[in-house]
């Protein structure tokens, strides 16, 4: 059964740091896996992937302060959150088996989700 257990989340204060991880029962190798978020009210929105060659992509409100990476020895996923701001506030979901990247209809496995909440 194919399984992804995101951590890490918690309430940081503007300007703050976080990492999230995300645990898999398998590696997704030659596909997409990613991280998006979805806040109160507003569509779900995706954050970073990493692509089946290896290359990332990054939505344009996280570049620069995020960073997506893999540890294929342990299947894990990880978002090293950076520069945090109170536009961040959400509910953060990892995904995988994509055919594209910032695309949450094309995944086929998420996690539940781990909140981030940011405060001024």
């Amino acid at each position: 059964q194919v399984q992804l257990v995101e951590s890490g989340g918690g309430s940081v204060q503007a300007g703050g740091s976080l990492r999230l991880s995300c645990a898999m029962t398998r590696n997704f190798y030659g596909t997409y896996i990613g991280w998006f978020r979805q806040a109160p009210g507003k569509e779900r929105e995706g954050v970073a992937c990493i692509k089946p060659r290896g290359n990332t992509g990054y939505s344009g409100s996280v570049e620069g302060r995020f960073t997506i990476s893999r540890d294929n020895a342990k299947n894990t996923l990880y978002l090293q959150m950076n520069s945090l701001n109170v536009e961040d506030t959400a509910m953060y979901y990892c995904a995988a088996s994509g055919t594209a990247c910032l695309n949450g209809d094309t995944y086929r496995y998420w996690g539940q989700g781990t909140q981030v909440t940011v405060s001024t």
